[in-house]
């Protein structure tokens, strides 16, 4: 299913593809409504200012399912950054991270370790939790797929990180070095909005955005 989220009729060669996948047996099996894919887009939404577009997909647990449903997201819809949620406990049925590695060129577990650290403020649980993060490289591309958790009041906070009531960030957000990372992989240079979440560069990798839109 495509959700296009760009306000350009015309959408231009180097905009930015965001798959959204969410791993659950019962919700695809249509015993719950799937949360997960609609809190991710809206965080996105809120996130984003450049010009960007999401493809969804809603599917079970199963190992070979998820790893054709991210090589199919990464090599055919060429999506530059892939977010799954679900799946990624230690239960027999949750092999999301599995999946994850199989199809990655290269593993990037500084993402998974700093979802953890954001969790453990909240439950000592959270070290059952097994996210991590691929890049998957291709001839002419390449994407980084993230595993988050599952609700989503959890997926905001590994995103955002943690902030104090006067706003000041806490514990930084796995989300503020995507953009960055996009960047090293040859993606589209990508935008946020710094109430919700600040891009980190280095210095010498700020450069004015490409375009602006409204993403609502």
């Amino acid at each position: 299913m495509t959700s296009p989220t760009t306000s350009n009729s015309v959408e231009l060669a180097h905009v930015l593809i965001v798959g959204l996948v969410s791993v659950s047996d019962r919700a695809s099996g249509g015993v719950y409504e799937d949360k997960g894919l609609p809190a991710l887009a809206d965080w996105l939404a809120g996130a984003l200012t450049t010009p960007f577009r999401i493809e969804t997909r809603l599917i079970p647990d199963e190992r070979a399912q998820i790893e054709a449903t991210l090589l199919d997201l990464v090599d055919v819809v060429r999506c530059h950054l892939v977010l799954t949620t679900g799946g990624t406990g230690p239960s027999r049925r949750d092999v999301t991270p599995e999946a994850t590695v199989a199809i990655g060129t290269k593993e990037m577990p500084g993402f998974g370790e700093q979802m953890r650290q954001i969790s453990l403020q909240f439950v000592p649980t959270a070290i059952l939790s097994r996210q991590t993060a691929v890049i998957r490289e291709i001839d002419g591309h390449a994407a980084l797929v993230m595993n988050l958790p599952g609700q989503p009041k959890a997926i905001k906070e590994t995103l955002e990180g943690l902030k104090d009531a006067d706003g000041k960030q806490m514990v930084g957000g796995i989300f503020a070095a995507v953009p960055y990372c996009v960047d090293l992989i040859g993606g589209p240079y990508m935008e946020t909005n710094p109430a919700v979440c600040k891009a980190f560069r280095p210095k010498s990798a700020l450069r004015p955005a490409p375009s602006t839109g409204n993403n609502a």
